[in-house]
């Protein structure tokens, strides 16, 4: 890290030095890489106010932190802490960010199944009204004989109950009664 140095109506003492230069250290080389860091350090006193300014480029970012003490040790110790906040705070959005490779179950194409032809779901439709007439199972069976129709309903005329004939699979007649 590459550490220039400003003093405002004081001498940097090679203590001051040292002391800023072992706190941004220790501080920041572990979070900043290998990439390339700058860092100015202004150092202004005011009657009994310690001000320690630091600005550090790294990274096309710029932080800053600015403190004021009754001790220009302290000034420097605190405006680290600043420092390292912000340097904290942003290298938590790069890897908020960062994404995970995909595994390979994710990469690789699954198998691809045959569409089966999508059937519509049955629907009920009328296709004629008729009047259940009296009639007797021989006569209900002649009808669907007859006609396309599967079943028939029909009232029997020997008992007055309401029946369906329908045409089997084997050829012969079944009856529902109720």
């Amino acid at each position: 890290m590459e550490l220039e140095f400003t003093g405002r109506h004081t001498d940097v003492t090679p203590a001051v030095k040292k002391h800023a230069e072992e706190h941004l250290n220790k501080r920041l080389i572990k979070i900043l890489d290998s990439a390339p860091a700058k860092a100015h350090i202004i150092l202004s006193v005011e009657k009994h106010r310690h001000i320690a300014e630091i600005v550090l480029s790294w990274r096309d970012h710029n932080f800053t932190g600015i403190v004021e003490s009754e001790d220009m040790f302290t000034a420097i110790t605190r405006a680290a802490e600043k420092i390292e906040k912000q340097v904290f705070k942003l290298k938590g959005k790069f890897n908020a960010r960062k994404r995970s490779a995909a595994s390979a179950s994710q990469v690789a194409p699954q198998p691809v199944k045959p569409l089966a032809p999508a059937q519509p779901e049955p629907r009920i439709i009328r296709s004629r009204k008729y009047v259940v007439k009296p009639m007797t199972q021989e006569e209900a069976a002649q009808l669907v004989m007859d006609s396309p129709d599967q079943f028939l309903v029909f009232r029997d005329a020997e008992t007055d109950r309401i029946g369906v004939i329908y045409k089997r699979a084997d050829g012969n007649f079944g009856l529902i009664e109720p």
